[in-house]
């Protein structure tokens, strides 16, 4: 006992701790944190078994459409695309699921198919649909803001910290994680991950001017689009920029970088009409490789679709969950002085996605609200033709014979009549 007593305090102290922690206490000045570090593949392989060519399969979460001569093809957020044969709009047939993991987008001439895959360019042969041929990537040519491949069904798991350690993101793809708990003082977390504790956010969180017989066509939320020899791509806060004139051998040409929040992309002649979530943009094309910024029509936060038809411009803001707080409206707004774009005239709207043109006819997919139709031959007044009610609907492509919708994996295709349009088909596609 008397040897004991004279151990210095500080060894009593440590001794405590080691007690406390077999107790499931923590030392004095501790936090317990979730860390969660990536579990990883090869690359390369990740990318080769992204992609694949198999027999049609269901849809589970339907994105963009685009068509391009008899095919229609329908996204499948993140996994691929299912393609159409769509001779007979009255019976469209299913031909094939394009598997291409990490896809949101689309777009086609000259049978050359261009997609994102993961950041990548993918392009692919689709001379003969049935036979799909050579499959070419560009590497990290858009979406650069990814600068780590994560599979698109990986689950984030709920953590105070993410640790990638040395992962090295031109060798390794993510397609897990693991975690544990971790003592730590508060000092140590932040020395390590940069942040406070409980501060940190991560990214998972829960018209047609193209000529149809050799580039396709797509809606109003595409975030692709050709114009003559170039392919335009737009990303988060910029603009990738690649001169096909080569279909099989895009040239990639110097992004061109852009406000914050850009998510859609028109145009019309030498214009490119940007939709982002804090305002529409307009870039002049006449030198194709370099769009030059010539102005804006800014609005409040709010996810945002526009198309073009003469002088003005259609966009639809849609407020609620991540877009924002404005109230979702369908925005008229006057270009026809290009340098300043001028709000006319707010529509109401309930949750507004795409939207498209047909001569004088205006398309607005309103979500749960259904499918509005009007007359817009006296802009900025807007009469309404009619209201498909009881569907759910995404984006719109007015063709020249007929007008495509898609909502909620069902395809639908419409007829268009003297002052409306006419259901001709219903496909669903789960």
């Amino acid at each position: 006992m008397k040897k004991l007593s004279k151990l210095p305090l500080i060894l009593l102290l440590i001794i405590c701790g080691i007690s406390c922690e077999d107790d499931g206490e923590l030392p004095f000045g501790y936090n317990e944190y979730v860390i969660a570090t990536p579990l990883t593949t090869d690359l390369i392989t990740f990318k080769e078994e992204a992609i694949a060519i198999s027999e049609p399969t269901d849809i589970v979460e339907s994105g963009k459409i685009y068509a391009y001569k008899n095919y229609i093809f329908v996204n499948d957020v993140n996994k691929g695309v299912h393609v159409l044969d769509n001779t007979n709009p009255a019976s469209p047939q299913k031909t094939a699921f394009i598997k291409l993991e990490g896809n949101n987008d689309v777009s086609i001439k000259n049978d050359r198919l261009y997609a994102d895959s993961y950041g990548d360019l993918v392009i692919m042969d689709i001379s003969d649909i049935n036979n799909i041929g050579s499959v070419k990537r560009l590497e990290n040519a858009i979406y650069q803001e990814f600068w780590c491949t994560v599979g698109f069904d990986v689950e984030w798991p709920t953590a105070d910290a993410f640790d990638y350690g040395d992962l090295d993101p031109n060798r390794e793809a993510i397609v897990g994680w693991e975690t544990k708990k971790v003592a730590m003082t508060q000092n140590q977390f932040n020395e390590k991950f940069g942040y406070l504790h409980g501060e940190a956010s991560f990214a998972n969180s829960d018209g047609p001017t193209t000529n149809a017989t050799d580039t396709g066509q797509g809606g109003s939320l595409a975030r692709f689009r050709i114009v003559g020899d170039y392919l335009y791509a737009v990303e988060w806060s910029s603009i990738n920029v690649f001169d096909i004139s080569d279909l099989d051998a895009p040239e990639v040409m110097d992004e061109v970088y852009t406000s914050w929040g850009i998510e859609t992309i028109f145009s019309q002649g030498d214009l490119l009409f940007l939709g982002g979530m804090q305002g529409m943009y307009i870039y002049d094309i006449s030198e194709p490789s370099a769009p030059k910024y010539i102005s804006e029509f800014v609005h409040g936060t709010a996810c945002d679709p526009v198309v073009v038809d003469g002088n003005y411009a259609y966009v639809t803001l849609r407020g609620g969950n991540f877009c924002g707080a404005v109230e979702s409206g369908l925005y008229i707004v006057d270009i026809s002085t290009i340098e300043k774009p001028e709000l006319k005239v707010i529509y109401p709207m309930d949750e507004p996605y795409g939207l498209g043109i047909k001569d004088d006819k205006l398309f607005v997919c309103d979500g749960n609200s259904g499918l509005k139709v009007y007359d817009k031959s006296q802009v900025p007044d807007l009469p309404q033709l009619n209201h498909f009610k009881d569907i759910v609907t995404f984006d719109v492509i007015p063709m020249e014979e007929q007008l495509l919708m898609i909502g909620n994996g069902v395809l639908y295709q419409y007829e268009y009549l003297d002052d409306d349009i006419r259901l001709i088909s219903s496909l669903n596609l789960n």
